[in-house]
């Protein structure tokens, strides 16, 4: 609930509209886990609340559990979190100077099967909800004691496949966190038809699209992106194309686009001509992505030259460009490797 909800909801439970505005400060600001910890409401008014569980059932403040925390020697945070009906999601925070991006995820595991991603290998479970998102950030924040500067989506699951949980969590992390919707990016492999969809429900649900699209390519051509991305036989990539130009028109936001680079797969000078040639009349930006080995599949981390030749080839032919940095590579790096290893184990216990 954001600030006028919890006004009107403290009003209904007979209150006063200042108590809403102390759960609002409680809930975004201190991170109150309990009901107890708010010290400030009525004693007698939080053994009411606490006697008669929300309609549903579970508890009033919708916080997850850590079920495991793995730090690496950068600082790069993942925690792996329990929701409320024992299932486990993942969570990173990854610091810099004066910055400090978490990566969420929307879904509980992912549908879309890529193979280099430990995610996929389990399939899914289900969508998140808007709390269960928000909550993320708010962990991260509270294990590593610092504002978030940035948030991603790019953990678990597919957030084109949860479009509105998505953008109430957005509209929240502005609304409630204070944060601006240009220091959220939302990632996405692509789902048919569901771009103009995002832009046209962004522009509903919270008046602009200011966030980052990063679309996820992975392969200059159908047929390698079909054998890394089994569900992109639905989706070709001229009509995936096509519907980023659509997005674009409705939102004035130019796309970026995201390229794993796999060791002798994808990653030779000759298919970074063929990405700048498919990206041709983009106003649109490169995230190349060094791939994080995971057990399940063979693929190999790029050399460094290969790296640097792949970024040179795409520079040279105008296309703009960089590197993502590679975070935790002590520490479960993947997405999905932490979930898969430890998970069932933790909730079991």
């Amino acid at each position: 609930m954001g600030l006028s909800s919890l006004e009107q909801w403290a009003q209904s439970q007979g209150q006063a509209a200042f108590r809403g505005r102390q759960l609002h400060d409680w809930l975004y600001a201190k991170g109150a886990r309990s009901l107890e910890a708010i010290s400030v409401l009525p004693k007698d008014w939080r053994a009411q609340l606490q006697a008669e569980p929300p309609e549903g059932g579970g508890d009033w403040i919708g916080r997850s559990s850590e079920l495991h925390r793995s730090v690496a020697r950068d600082g790069t945070t993942k925690l792996l979190l329990g929701t409320a009906d024992g299932l486990t999601l993942e969570t990173v925070g990854i610091p810099a100077t004066d910055r400090l991006t978490i990566c969420v995820s929307s879904q509980v595991g992912c549908p879309m099967a890529c193979r280099f991603c430990a995610t996929g290998k389990g399939g899914l479970q289900r969508s998140l909800a808007v709390h269960e998102i928000v909550d993320q950030v708010l962990s991260v924040r509270e294990v590593m004691d610092q504002r978030p500067s940035h948030v991603v989506f790019m953990g678990m699951g597919e957030p084109l496949l949860n479009i509105d949980a998505v953008l109430a969590a957005i509209d929240c992390l502005c609304t409630d966190l204070g944060m601006a919707q240009r220091q959220i990016t939302v990632s996405t492999v692509g789902v048919p038809k569901t771009l103009p969809t995002l832009a046209e429900r962004a522009l509903e649900r919270l008046g602009r699209a200011q966030f980052t699209l990063a679309v996820s390519l992975h392969a200059p051509d159908q047929r390698l992106r079909e054998e890394l991305i089994p569900t992109a036989h639905a989706y070709p990539l001229e009509a995936l194309l096509e519907d980023c130009r659509r997005y674009v028109a409705i939102t004035g936001r130019r796309v970026s686009f995201e390229y794993i680079l796999l060791g002798g797969l994808n990653d030779r000078p000759q298919q970074a001509e063929a990405l700048a040639q498919l990206l041709r009349g983009f106003q649109s930006h490169v995230n190349l992505i060094p791939y994080n080995p995971i057990e399940e599949e063979e693929f190999q981390r790029p050399t460094q030259e290969a790296v640097a030749a792949f970024k040179a080839g795409l520079e040279r032919r105008h296309v703009a460009v960089s590197v993502r940095a590679s975070r935790g590579l002590d520490a479960d790096a993947a997405c999905g490797q932490l979930r898969r290893r430890l998970g069932d184990t933790l909730q079991a216990a």
